[in-house]
């Protein structure tokens, strides 16, 4: 008894879980209060608990963990070495002049928002296709295009992931596996086609790219015949500052200094070449789709391991978000609404002018960098909001979801701990915890271009409907 009285003569320190008005009536009172952010496994969905439990079965769950662990090896031993650059229409497979790779999972004309209308009609008119803009709308609601994801062919595509036959892209092979990966050219970041901007200026910047940008890389890389290890290259720029989706200062000054020693060897002009180091300069971005490239050849390397719950593919096209599973093989989509991204906006933009989120930039985040590794990068916050303690917290939260870490990319200010990296559908929908990204925002409508960054998450529904299939395929649970 003397206990209990005792109890009630102490300050009171209480714990509060679930609702927040429990937490904020105790310190009306003069309470000292630790809120904790918990929730039901699943959300208390019964259906999900029982899938779960059902995936957790010692048989089942000795088929998952050697199907991981063979995925994850694929992954971390992963060698993505830059070969080379070539127009698209000779190295990606499958295409053809009049086939338009966008960004995120498939989708019709009439279901694309502003910004990847913007950037279709602007490659439409880029490859010859229309004279015009207006006639451009009309050949691309024809049927006269085709329309396929990057994914599906080996490549990405940053924000609108808009990639055409002219198009240079980097050609990045996995000297492990045997895998290649493809993306296109960074326009930098100004008024640009990714971001559904496509007037004059626009299509003068496409043809120099096609005529001068692209072929003097492509030229360059001939004198580099072992290729430049990505894999390396990424590791530094992680140490000095860069979070490798929307940072990439370090990583850029690292390229170019890789690519120039070959790039003085071509026998391009003096002007030419100062012309192609000038764009360089004008934007820290040079590097940012090469990332893309690098994380597309690791994952891809690790799709199509029967029995594995590990993400592959993580993307956007302004309408759904897509993910695909490692152990649902092929072009295994499963999708949700496009979410909103909440983040710092350029001046005289509000909030209602903003797109949905798009692009298949947050293959970074599916293979650890990006939103996972912000605690590489405290710079990034005045871009994307947040504090620097924000930053740090959501590296943290995202091991949560992953299976294990890369000893190959490291985080210094985190006692070198390698980036989280290998999310698990399973742990996401048993924790109700959902993958953290980074990214721009495209204006919602075509031709005005990148309007801020900020934070956004996947669905959920995506990684429900992913383990469903996954428990039916294992299990026949449906």
């Amino acid at each position: 008894m003397d206990k209990i009285k005792n109890l009630f003569q102490d300050d009171l320190k209480a714990v509060a879980l679930g609702i927040e008005f429990i937490k904020d009536d105790l310190e009306i009172q003069g309470a000292e209060v630790t809120q904790l952010d918990w929730q039901p496994p699943a959300s208390g969905d019964s259906h999900l608990i029982e899938l779960l439990d059902k995936l957790d079965e010692p048989e089942n769950q000795d088929k998952i963990n050697k199907a991981n662990e063979e995925a994850i090896e694929r992954i971390l031993n992963s060698q993505p070495i830059l070969v080379g650059y070539d127009q698209a229409i000779n190295v990606i497979p499958g295409m053809k002049k009049n086939l338009i790779l966008h960004a995120g999972p498939p989708i019709a004309w009439e279901n694309m928002n502003g910004a990847m209308r913007g950037a279709v009609t602007g490659a439409i008119v880029f490859e010859g296709l229309a004279e015009n803009i207006e006639e451009a709308e009309k050949v691309a609601a024809s049927g006269k295009v085709e329309f396929a994801p990057c994914h599906e062919h080996d490549a990405v595509g940053s924000m609108a992931g808009v990639t055409s036959a002219s198009m240079y892209v980097h050609i990045v092979e996995n000297k492990v596996y045997g895998n290649v990966a493809y993306t296109n050219l960074s326009e930098q970041l100004s008024k640009i086609l990714r971001f559904g901007a496509n007037d004059q200026s626009v299509i003068d910047r496409l043809n120099w790219m096609r005529d001068v940008l692209g072929p003097m890389l492509r030229d360059a890389m001939k004198f580099c015949s072992e290729g430049i290890d990505l894999r390396l290259l990424l590791s530094k720029a992680l140490h000095m500052g860069d979070e490798a989706h929307n940072r990439n200062v370090a990583g850029t000054t690292l390229l170019i200094q890789a690519l120039t020693p070959y790039i003085v060897q071509t026998d391009w002009s003096k002007e030419d070449q100062k012309e192609v180091f000038d764009f360089v300069l004008s934007s820290d971005y040079f590097s940012g789709p090469t990332w893309m490239a690098l994380a597309k050849c690791s994952l891809d390397a690790a799709h199509g391991v029967k029995n594995s719950t590990i993400v592959t593919t993580m993307c956007r096209n302004g309408y759904e978000f897509g993910i695909r599973v490692s152990g649902m093989s092929g072009n295994t989509w499963f999708t949700g609404p496009a979410q909103e991204v909440i983040g710092p906006l350029f001046a005289g933009y509000k909030r209602e002018d903003s797109g949905l989120d798009i692009g298949d930039s947050a293959i970074t985040e599916t293979f650890g960098v990006g939103g996972f590794a912000m605690a590489t990068a405290p710079a990034i916050v005045p871009l994307v909001g947040g504090t620097v303690a924000d930053a740090m917290n959501v590296t943290e939260e995202m091991k949560d979801i992953t299976t294990t870490k890369n000893p190959n990319v490291t985080i210094p200010v985190l006692n070198f701990m390698g980036i989280p990296t290998a999310i698990d559908i399973r742990k996401v929908i048993k924790l109700n915890k959902l993958p953290t990204i980074n990214t721009a925002i495209a204006h919602k409508d075509a031709g005005i271009g990148m309007i801020g960054a900020g934070i956004t998450h996947p669905p959920f529904e995506a990684f429900k409907d992913a383990l469903e299939a996954f428990a039916e395929t294992l299990t026949g649970a449906k």
